[in-house]
């Protein structure tokens, strides 16, 4: 009997051996703040010290130093996941819980919460192993002592699954090459900052992208860091989502709203300001807006970004604040991580892309708790490049016009302006720029025109404030109203002045869709119309094209590097023309709610619009207006050793030498995408029918008519002019065989397939390479079921490269 007593006692001894905090702690180095934790020097090691249990907290994850490719998306100071969790206690273990917060019962009966609480998944995101433990006789304050290491080691940013996405290799984390970051690791009071080295392996099928921005692909080594952030106190009061404010929003469903109201509840996300004085016009802040701009940030860019963000002052100082919006250079003493911090990151990859502002909110409120933006230091070079390629200002025995530097530092004003604006809550407004540029949330094409000397003209470039729009915008996100004030009434007001005024607001899906219909809402766009806009930007383009040259590269610039400049002249009117496609089939709308009687019902465009916006974009068909001037292509010799595949260039199917054909393909390619669109030839479809307007067989006889129809011309435009008509035809078989496309447009694709057939049949060729070309085309329409259609050739980027919002 003894001996069973003894074999019973063993696992409660076993089960008290954790000891305590102090004692498992002795060696380790404390480190207080939000939650206390130890640094195990020794063994490379955090514990955590637990005395907050059931409480929630955010757990954000972000990347401090990325990978450098934009093409995979692994950027300095992206953020990553923001979650409200908290630790829950279960025996010897300790789970890091996330609530499903996108279903709630906003009610004090726990009752109700409960019911929706276990109706919906939650999901536990980690475990600990608990180490240690303090008791005292105040239940509250129990501690417990857990290892998170392998916890702060884990790919908690994703990163092999963003490269596999990417298809450039099969990588894993290896937890061997990788460590706590500890000079990054520190903790606040009311935020705890954690960061790792992570090293992944692999690479053996490493793409093109990692190989170019890791000294070794074998292994990609980044940094992780995780914030454990205490949540914001009951006092911020949300507001209202309006379709027509211009804000992103927070949704969840509230199953204790009445039944007479949606269960479906929206807020914006927006920072907490309140003025220190609500009843004055114009007051302090009781706790300004303060943002900090990254400390690595090289001059001049410095100064543009500092004073192109300050002028979201100007809105708030509409809204009724004084200085409420503050910007500074981050202070060498503080991280850029640190929760406490509205950052503007100043990020370097290998090749140009995205810029972005992305938030930390409180998903329970959508109140901003960090606003992060990330700008992309390439992006700048790019606007250069473009300015000097349509200046060609490298004139030997001249001084070199700093007009270039100038709009390209301007633009970088524009950028911060931009960026930061959404992380103050708002949308892209791509309706602003037909309205006199009324915000700097549309993406800004730089406004150069021609001018009555006849040179190109930069005094006009971007503009140097914030916008009317954007005043209007923030005085719906911020004000604050003094007590009594109808709150929900007020704002509704001030939402339907900009209605009467024609304040529009038109956000993402409507103005980046390939079928688009808006009149009005378009990406680096110009001027009150888009036809009147393509007609500036192809005045600029031919005067460039005019003087373009050697004088576009400064002297010892290898002639090559021609083909660098000439791909955003070439293509300097791709967007101008998107806009003006979307008048074709287009139709005038506005975000509508019930009550506001002074909004636009959708409305379809007239046809004289629509006809003047086709006739335009068919002139962007012309072989003489697709083919490069023998003297440029005299230029450019092939790339030189140590410039092989460097630039954003042309596709070549000419080996070394420069495609002289390949230019105009990818640009015809990108211009009949809009034409040939499913939803717009659907849609010309039902709009001929129910207004009389242009219809997609009046459109197709168009294109059929300025391309297979059109007199024959000779030398290298004719090369062109074959090469599009083969490109209009690969474009009709395939609508003509989408499932997108409805029956209406499916038999008058076919129709005329069958009219050009018969065309081309009849006539009596002599030039073989005509009789050729007639033939392949006679080929592909007899049995287009089996014709591989060509894969498109993208156009180049080209433009400078918006931004994304996360």
């Amino acid at each position: 009997m003894r001996k069973i007593l003894v074999l019973l006692a063993c696992p409660l001894f076993l089960f008290s051996q954790s000891g305590t905090i102090a004692e498992k702690t002795k060696n380790m180095e404390l480190r207080k703040g939000f939650y206390d934790y130890y640094w195990d020097n020794a063994n490379g090691k955090i514990y955590l010290v637990v005395d907050k249990l059931n409480a929630p907290f955010l757990y954000v994850n972000s990347l401090p130093a990325g990978l450098g490719s934009n093409d995979i998306g692994l950027d300095r100071g992206q953020l990553g996941d923001s979650r409200i969790v908290y630790f829950n206690r279960i025996g010897k273990k300790l789970l890091l819980t996330q609530p499903n917060l996108d279903y709630r019962a906003v009610t004090n009966d726990v009752r109700e919460q409960r019911a929706v609480d276990q109706s919906f998944a939650q999901s536990v995101l980690h475990h600990f192993n608990i180490e240690a433990e303090e008791h005292t006789s105040d239940p509250s304050m129990h501690k417990v002592l857990v290892d998170i290491t392998s916890f702060l080691l884990r790919d908690a940013h994703g990163v092999v699954e963003k490269i596999k996405r990417a298809r450039q290799g099969s990588y894993t984390l290896n937890e061997n090459r990788s460590a706590i970051y500890i000079q990054n690791t520190k903790n606040f009071p009311k935020n705890a900052e954690f960061e790792a080295t992570i090293t992944f392996v692999g690479g053996a099928d490493a793409g093109r992208l990692v190989q170019s921005v890791t000294p070794s692909p074998e292994a990609i080594t980044v940094r992780m860091h995780h914030s454990f952030v205490e949540l914001p106190d009951n006092n911020y009061t949300p507001r209202k989502y309006d379709i027509r404010s211009g804000y992103f929003g927070t949704t969840y469903f509230d199953y204790s709203s009445d039944i007479s109201e949606p269960i479906q509840q929206m807020v914006i996300n927006r920072h907490r300001l309140q003025k220190k004085d609500p009843t004055a016009a114009v007051s302090e802040a009781v706790n300004p807006i303060i943002y900090y701009l990254d400390n690595g940030t090289p001059e001049p860019i410095r100064s543009a970004l500092l004073e192109g963000g300050k002028w979201w002052n100007q809105a708030f100082e509409a809204a009724g604040y004084k200085n409420a919006f503050q910007l500074y250079i981050l202070p060498d003493s503080a991280d850029p991580m640190d929760i406490r911090y509205n950052m503007i990151n100043w990020v370097h990859r290998s090749t140009r892309g995205w810029s972005y502002g992305a938030s930390v909110v409180d998903p329970r409120t959508g109140e901003i708790i960090k606003g992060q933006v990330s700008l992309g230091s390439l992006r700048v070079r790019q606007d250069y490049l473009i300015f000097a390629a349509l200046l060609s200002p490298y004139i030997d025995g001249k001084p070199v016009t700093d007009a270039m530097r100038k709009a390209a530092v301007h633009r970088l004003r524009q950028l911060s302006a931009h960026e930061i604006g959404h992380t103050l809550g708002l949308q892209h407004n791509y309706a602003s720029s037909f309205n006199d540029r009324a915000s700097v949330m549309d993406y800004p094409h730089p406004n150069v025109f021609v001018n009555e000397a006849g040179d190109i003209d930069f005094s006009k470039i971007y503009t140097d404030e914030i916008g009317l729009w954007d005043k209007r915008a923030i005085t719906y996100g911020y004000q604050d109203f003094p007590k009594g004030t109808d709150v929900s009434k007020a704002l509704n007001n001030l939402l339907e002045e900009n209605s009467k005024n024609g304040w529009l607001f038109i956000a993402d899906a409507d103005a980046r869709a390939a079928g688009g219909m808006h009149p009005y809402a378009h990406l680096w766009d110009n001027q009150p119309n888009a036809t009147d806009g393509l007609l500036q930007t192809l005045a600029v383009r031919t005067k460039a094209m005019e003087q373009f040259g050697a004088t576009s590269i400064k002297q010892g610039t290898p002639f090559a590097l021609l083909e660098d400049a000439l791909v955003p002249v070439y293509n300097y009117h791709r967007y101008q023309y998107e806009a003006v496609t979307k008048l074709i089939g287009g139709v005038n709308y506005q975000y509508s709610v019930r009550g506001d009687q002074n909004q636009i019902q959708p409305t379809i465009l007239p046809k004289a619009t629509q006809q003047k916006a086709l006739d335009l974009a068919l002139a962007c068909l012309a072989p003489s207006f697709l083919t490069i001037p023998e003297n440029i292509l005299q230029m450019i010799p092939p790339r030189p050793p140590m410039y092989y595949g460097v630039g954003e260039l042309f596709t070549k199917r000419t080996g070394l030498s420069f495609d002289a054909l390949s230019p105009a393909e990818a640009l015809v390619d990108f211009e009949l995408s809009f034409l040939f669109n499913a939803e717009r030839a659907n849609r010309l479809v039902q709009n001929k029918a129910r207004a009389n307007t242009l219809g997609w067989d009046n459109v197709l006889d168009a294109v059929l008519d300025k391309t297979w129809y059109a007199p024959a011309v000779a030398g290298l435009a004719g090369s062109v002019q074959l090469q599009t008509q083969q490109q209009t035809l690969s474009w009709l078989i395939g609508l003509s065989q989408s499932n997108e496309a409805n029956f209406e447009v499916k038999s008058i694709c076919n129709n005329r397939l069958n009219q050009l057939k018969t065309k081309l049949a009849s006539l009596s060729i002599s030039n073989p390479k005509l009789a050729s070309h007639y033939q392949f085309a006679i080929h592909r329409i007899n049995d287009p079921e089996k014709i591989t259609l060509p894969k498109q050739v993208v156009i180049p980027p080209g433009a400078p490269i918006g931004c994304d919002v996360e």
